[in-house]
């Protein structure tokens, strides 16, 4: 592929459903040139509940079926995915992989002043602890608090953010948390920046809310230009996004067009068990 077509070559995102939208969102705002492949793996969510090995296969025949779409880079934009499959894909593809473990843990790492975090997740993640090693990789000396919220995904895809309940189910969680002296908090689930508004007023003003979506844009900015293969919008008239998901091609689409900034017309099924 010439350096022109790998310039305008698209960006594959990938997650085990709907979540990872808030990370297509945030890199259509930071890198507005960028065409975008969205493959959400509705077939076979939630991720949380699975094995590695399980994760590693799946993550692996998502990057087989985007490679067909001829991406130049794949952003993982699954915690648990990112946390369980990253190092195994990388070493496999010949093609720059990223995930949101690693830009959240590290803009936290930088926000925290008094070296305190905490991070709310979903179980899975929670458990993994994966939050928590890595910015001990980073910094030893930081205390983590990590949290599990499981009914914050399901409150958000059934369109219950506005909701009483929604405020009702945050305190709960996040009571404990609020009574220890974190300063900094990362949202460690790909749905939560959609709860962030909500989360921040309970939490209140002191705690800075770290959002690995906006962090791993940032991220795929610099890895793109650090390559030279960032499209500087000279071969487009304007960026495209096609979306994909293994099930449920409707109602992902119903909920795509709540999260993005424009009208997603079309969603397409994938046999992803095929790649």
């Amino acid at each position: 592929m010439s350096k022109e077509n790998r310039k305008a070559a698209p960006v594959g995102v990938f997650d085990s459903g709907v979540g990872g939208l808030t990370v297509a969102r945030e890199i259509s705002r930071q890198l507005p040139d960028e065409n975008i492949i969205y493959f959400g793996d509705t077939a076979r969510v939630p991720y949380g509940s699975k094995s590695q090995n399980t994760i590693i296969r799946f993550s692996e025949q998502i990057i087989r079926f985007l490679k067909t779409k001829q991406v130049k880079a794949i952003v993982i934009a699954c915690n648990t995915a990112s946390a369980l499959a990253l190092d195994a894909v990388k070493d496999e593809f010949d093609i720059p992989v990223i995930g949101v473990v690693i830009p959240g843990a590290r803009a936290a790492v930088e926000a925290t002043r008094n070296r305190k975090i905490g991070v709310v997740g979903t179980d899975a993640t929670v458990q993994s602890g994966m939050y928590t090693k890595i910015i001990h990789g980073m910094a030893p000396d930081i205390t983590v608090i990590e949290k599990a919220c499981p009914l914050f995904v399901p409150l958000v895809e059934e369109g219950f953010k506005d909701h009483i309940v929604t405020q009702e189910v945050i305190e709960y969680y996040l009571e404990s948390m609020r009574n220890t002296d974190i300063d900094a908090m990362i949202l460690g689930c790909t749905h939560y920046p959609l709860l962030r508004s909500r989360i921040r007023d309970y939490m209140g003003e002191r705690i800075q809310i770290v959002n690995p979506a906006y962090e791993t844009a940032m991220d795929l900015k610099e890895l793109l230009k650090e390559k030279g293969i960032e499209n500087d919008g000279g071969t487009t008239e304007h960026s495209r996004y096609s979306f994909y998901v293994s099930d449920a091609a409707e109602k992902f689409r119903r909920f795509a067009n709540t999260v993005m900034p424009f009208d997603v017309p079309t969603t397409n099924v994938v046999n992803i068990e095929a790649y």
